[in-house]
């Protein structure tokens, strides 16, 4: 199963990082650009990454010229990472560059990456959630090529068996509530002897901030306040407890579990799986014989709020860029409606755009086009904060000491956590 995991080394190094002499690079007339991204050549990412600059340099009428350096991240997100933070010490990071959504203010602070928005054309297209990710004080420093999502994967035949009818089902302008889903959690488990749902909360990598927080936000709560400099006051509010005891009771009531059987849910075990939007071909590929559908997130049961989470990897243009139009031109093309059309259909991820989603739901599986809908119709960002990484660790190991231990007093949790959290925001604030 894919989760979201990124280089903590290397972030923690950009976050308190001076950049001595990279910011002040002039722009030269050099038509070459060097592109550094986080995928193998020979992955279906890095294949469609290849087919777009062969087509920018043969298209572009400036005589511009991208060469790209494939560099694969290792399994706990370094590799990539580690090259460019030994790049920002050596002043010699290439021209563009990837990085993942959360990264953006980290990035920005330590002047690894500048402001690319005058570059960009057509940014009404971009979807709102992009734009988001992208944005640091005002200004667009990066923009993602590819959306995320997570649903509710469901197995059709074992929501009949247990007499769960179609009738009952959400939808995404009727969601089920907190309420509601534990009453058809309760009904399954009680019916198999077996958890309902995998949610992953074995996985204490960035897959809980990513894939939890939706929750905090349906029940208007937060992790920090949107100038991303208060913990306290938000991480330990009313409306943040009511979310995170939602999250404790499921595992309390044996509804789900802190130590999933691995593909559990592929392999008839557990009736749902909460994950992301890489699961629609995995299963289309690997388990053809299982019949499945997706449901949207629930929601708080005051607010009725659907909310859902998003964010992937985004192009960028260092402080270093020699030229930066030309820097500027490649990343307008290789996010622009052609070049992520491209990319997004190869890898069978959401569109970054509006209209290529529009174009992506006249040829896309119905699994698909729900994500899609799904992303538009509640995407929310996860925080643009400098000291990200510290951030989505303390809300991991929240979660962790909820859930393994759900005689925890949530209340009592959340305001220990919450002054934690503002230690890192008050380092860069």
């Amino acid at each position: 199963m894919k989760r979201f995991k990124f280089g903590v080394a290397a972030l923690a190094c950009a976050a308190g990082l001076t950049l001595a002499g990279c910011s002040s690079n002039k722009s030269s007339n050099s038509k070459d650009i060097t592109m550094w991204v986080h995928v193998s050549k020979d992955d279906p990412e890095g294949k469609a990454l290849t087919k777009n600059v062969n087509a920018f340099n043969k298209t572009n009428k400036h005589g511009y010229k991208a060469t790209v350096k494939f560099i694969p991240r290792s399994s706990a997100g370094g590799g990539y990472e580690d090259k460019i933070n030994a790049a920002v010490n050596s002043g010699s990071l290439p021209d563009v560059l990837t990085l993942d959504g959360p990264n953006t203010a980290a990035y920005a602070n330590a002047k690894i990456i500048q402001p690319v928005g005058s570059y960009i054309t057509d940014k009404d297209d971009l979807m709102d959630s992009i734009k988001a990710q992208g944005t640091y004080k005002g200004k667009l420093y990066a923009v993602g090529y590819q959306e995320s999502t997570v649903a509710f994967y469901y197995n059709k035949k074992m929501f009949k068996a247990a007499g769960i009818k179609d009738s009952e089902l959400p939808t995404l302008s009727k969601p089920w509530t907190w309420t509601q889903f534990e009453a058809i959690c309760k009904k399954i488990t009680d019916h198999y002897k077996e958890p309902a749902i995998n949610m992953g909360l074995n996985d204490h990598s960035e897959w809980a901030l990513y894939g939890f927080a939706p929750f905090i936000w349906s029940a208007n709560g937060s992790i920090v306040n949107k100038a991303g400099t208060k913990a306290i006051g938000h991480f330990d509010s009313k409306q943040t407890a009511e979310a995170v005891q939602f999250i404790q009771d499921l595992v309390k009531n044996k509804y789900t579990t802190i130590s999933p059987k691995d593909k559990g849910f592929e392999t008839g075990k557990y009736a749902m799986l909460m994950t992301g939007a890489w699961e629609v071909q995995t299963l289309k590929t690997q388990y053809k014989n299982l019949d499945w559908g997706v449901l949207p997130y629930p929601v708080s049961p005051k607010t009725k709020k659907l909310v859902s989470p998003t964010g992937s990897w985004q192009y960028a243009m260092s402080s270093q860029a020699k030229n930066k139009k030309a820097a500027g031109a490649l990343i307008n093309y290789l996010a622009g409606k052609k070049g992520s059309y491209l990319t997004d259909k190869a890898l069978g991820v959401l569109p970054s755009r509006k209209s290529v989603a529009k174009k992506m739901m006249k040829e896309s599986d119905p699994e698909t086009k729900f994500l899609i809908q799904q992303n538009q119709a509640s995407g929310h960002a996860r925080p643009v904060i400098v000291n990200y990484p510290e951030i989505t660790r303390t809300f991991a190991e929240t979660l962790q000491d909820a859930t393994y231990k759900t005689s925890t007093n949530v209340n009592s949790l959340l305001k220990k956590q919450a002054k934690v959290m503002q230690k890192s925001l008050d380092k860069t604030n």
